[in-house]
């Protein structure tokens, strides 16, 4: 195939960009490393070493949006809730804040606490300690708690999964209260939009009594909709209802916690809120337990404890605003540099004439808050202080870095009055916009179509390929033979990782190899001075200092590098397993590919086995003309395959290489033994490989064959002194390189 036309890539792109729908580009593998690169760099800050991973699908049926395992972030971009927006640039920032959203959890949830929770709650035990009571109904409520917990194991993985759901709650509120914080661009703004959608959609107090009274709500899923509401929005939708609603008041008797346990790093607050919930509501909770449970006996399906549990999970999973639980073993990072511990949802937080009015109700109607003691009342004042609520301490501050550097005092005997202060609330406040979706998604697009049009260039290159294998004479001893060519036409992410993970000291390898020729090549191509000299015209001013003689210099005249192409054959037979060879041969075809890459040496990459009925497999990893610039992650796909018709390969690939328009061609193999394959083994075989020898080699190809098995001798005797032995396996790379390098300097 003739090098590529820039011009046609360019027309197969526009024409591939034009035709990429919604749910290709949504779920594709590029969309998702943009997300995975943008989770990598934004957690540098927190020395978050573990690379985040993004899965994209589209699945309009499946009613999940997203959840992490804390390994792996879950999209189902086909949701309804995001396809239902219209426009790409507006389903594209809602996914970034659904992405955010679950970043937010790998981050900064702790999943072991959440862990050790529910291992205390299964031996009858609070974690991180016992409740504090300030009401004998709650001391009760307790008590009933775990007896009912006690007397069935339904009953306590029912409890357990609602308090796993209480505390997701509270953590949703929690993690998107620091990404929109923390990151301000992409995702917090995505985040902010996707969290509008999900509040428009959380129903009235109103609504949700409606739902009741028509039997498809419990009053304990309204309070968990209601407690929802104000854990992640700090706002609830009353609708028509009075302050003094039963379900309203249940919520305002635990504001506090929440609005402490959502500004809170340590998890445990959350978790100690979580267990005043489980108690306040208890008694809601047992109701919704036993009605789960009726339900399901009547419907003769209360079988196992699994049943009751997936229940309650569809239930409390249908509540607006709710997301799928997030699971993990690991820690959350540390804080990173200063974090911006404003609470984002504090905006709706601030006291509404409905909040003064249920305070006053409240005060009215409360006869503990009186009851506290002074202990108490000073304990209570410094854990609000500890959360933040303001400090007694009469002791100074420490001195913020924003004061450094403070000006020189300038004596004045007046200062400018601005007349009359003005304070007023800006209730049209709104966050920063994110500004560059627009660019985001047409250099996605961009990428897309060219991997597209990459795609389809690589499969018609394919197809040539097996053309020209076809068209190729074998000779007799090759007659019936099948011969195919197999290329990767679009490389798969997990050959990107693997070249990533191994490559580094490779192409350390390389650049060396590059170092040791590059200077000689420059001065070759440029011609320049030479200059120690016992004999010559011009005299070295510079050198007169020398004993030794050498005080002469002549200048060279720019000198033509011989062009060169090299092509690598490998075996990939099963003998290949042994000793590691493969792994050493896929080693020496990166160091050589890149080392010629790098000095834009045409270098070819090929691998050869058989397959059924000993048909001939060529695989084709780099080609001389790039695509895709990918080729060097194909190399990772080298391996010990099947049997080796070593005669075939040879002569397809030393085709190819004659055809090269360069003045020096070399053909490198590397192999651990003789041709074996059916039918073709022996002197005959050897007589095959030595006759392709011959004749290519008038073609004014160059034959190097290096041995890396234990029949160096037989290959030795076939190919002769076109034979490089290869004892130490370590040295290959270096060795085949070394070849390249002496042809370089002819």
């Amino acid at each position: 195939m003739s090098r590529v036309n820039h011009r046609i890539v360019k027309e197969r792109l526009n024409e591939k960009r034009s035709k990429i729908s919604d749910s290709q580009f949504f779920s594709s593998r590029i969309l998702a490393g943009y997300y995975e690169d943008i989770a990598a760099a934004q957690s540098r800050r927190y020395q978050y070493n573990r690379r985040v991973r993004v899965d994209l699908y589209w699945d309009p049926h499946d009613g999940e949006i997203a959840f992490t395992d804390n390994a792996v972030i879950h999209i189902n971009t086909g949701n309804k809730m995001i396809t239902n927006v219209r426009g790409r640039e507006n389903r594209y920032q809602l996914i970034n804040g659904i992405f955010g959203h679950e970043f937010g959890h790998v981050l900064y949830t702790d999943f072991l606490s959440m862990q050790t929770y529910l291992n205390y709650m299964e031996r009858y035990h609070w974690y991180p300690c016992p409740p504090v009571f300030l009401k004998t109904k709650d001391m009760l409520n307790e008590n009933d708690l775990w007896d009912y917990v006690k007397a069935d194991k339904s009953n306590m993985n029912a409890v357990k999964f609602i308090a796993h759901n209480l505390l997701n709650i509270l953590e949703d509120g929690y993690i998107e209260n620091r990404v929109i914080n923390n990151f301000p661009g992409m995702m917090g703004s995505g985040l902010v939009k996707f969290r509008d959608i999900h509040f428009d959609s959380i129903p009235t107090v109103t609504q949700l009594i409606e739902d009741e009274n028509s039997g498809k709500r419990h009053i304990f899923e309204s309070i968990m909709q209601m407690l929802l509401s104000y854990a992640k929005f700090g706002e609830i939708k009353y609708g028509d209802e009075e302050l003094s609603n039963e379900r309203i008041q249940v919520v305002f008797g635990l504001l506090n916690e929440i609005d402490r346990c959502i500004l809170e790093e340590n998890m445990k607050v959350r978790l100690e809120t979580v267990n005043l919930i489980l108690i306040r509501c208890w008694e809601y909770i047992k109701d919704f337990c036993e009605n789960i449970k009726e339900s399901l006996s009547d419907a003769g399906m209360f079988q196992s404890e699994e049943e009751l549990e997936e229940a309650i999970s569809g239930v409390l999973g249908s509540l607006a605003g709710n997301t799928k639980q997030a699971k993990g073993n690991s820690a959350p990072v540390k804080s990173g540099g200063k974090e911006n511990s404003k609470n984002t949802t504090a905006g709706s937080r601030s006291k509404t004439k409905q909040e003064s009015e249920s305070e006053k109700e409240e005060k009215e109607g409360t006869e503990t808050a009186s009851n506290q003691s002074d202990e108490e009342s000073q304990s209570k004042s410094e854990s609000s202080a500890d959360a933040g609520g303001g400090s007694t301490s009469n002791e100074k501050g420490e001195i913020s870095s924003g004061e450094d550097g403070r000006i020189p005092l300038v004596k004045t005997d007046q200062v400018y009055d601005y007349g009359e202060s003005r304070f007023e609330k800006n209730d049209n406040y709104i966050p920063d916009e994110y500004i560059n979706a627009g660019r985001d998604i047409e250099n996605l697009l961009e990428s897309m179509a060219e991997k597209q049009a990459c795609e389809e260039l690589e499969n018609e290159r394919l197809k040539e390929l097996n053309e020209v294998a076809k068209n190729i004479s074998y000779g007799n001893v090759h007659q019936g033979i099948n011969v195919r060519v197999n290329r990767i036409s679009s490389v798969p992410g997990y050959l990107v990782d693997q070249y990533n993970a191994i490559s580094k000291p490779l192409l350390q390898i390389s650049k060396m190899l590059q170092r040791s020729i590059i200077k000689q090549l420059k001065d070759q191509r440029r011609g320049g001075k030479q200059t120690g000299l016992l004999f010559g015209r011009k005299l070295d001013v510079h050198a007169l200092h020398r004993n030794d003689g050498k005080v002469f210099y002549k200048n060279n005249l720019p000198n033509q590098v011989p062009e060169l192409a090299v092509g690598l054959l490998l075996d990939e037979s099963g003998s290949m397993h042994s000793s590691n060879r493969a792994t050493y041969a896929r080693a020496a075809a990166i160091i050589l590919h890149d080392f010629c890459e790098s000095l834009e040496i045409p270098v070819m990459v090929y691998g050869h086995s058989t397959g059924y009925e000993d048909q001939v497999e060529l695989f084709s990893y780099a080609e001389f003309e790039g695509i895709d610039n990918n080729d060097k992650y194909r190399l990772m796909d080298i391996g010990a395959r099947g049997c080796n018709r070593d005669g075939a390969a040879l002569r397809f690939v030393a085709e190819k290489l004659s055809k090269r328009p360069e003045a020096v061609k070399i053909l490198i193999l590397v192999s651990d033994g003789q041709p074996n394959g059916r039918g073709y083994f022996g002197t005959a075989a050897e007589e095959d490989l030595r006759g392709i020898k011959q004749e290519y080699q008038r073609k004014g190809i160059v034959f190097v064959a290096a041995a890396i098995g234990d029949d160096k001798q037989n290959i030795e005797r076939i190919y002769g002194d076109s034979f490089l032995d290869i004892t130490d396996l370590n040295q290959l790379p270096t060795k085949l390189t070394a070849v390249v390098k002496r042809y370089i300097r002819v």
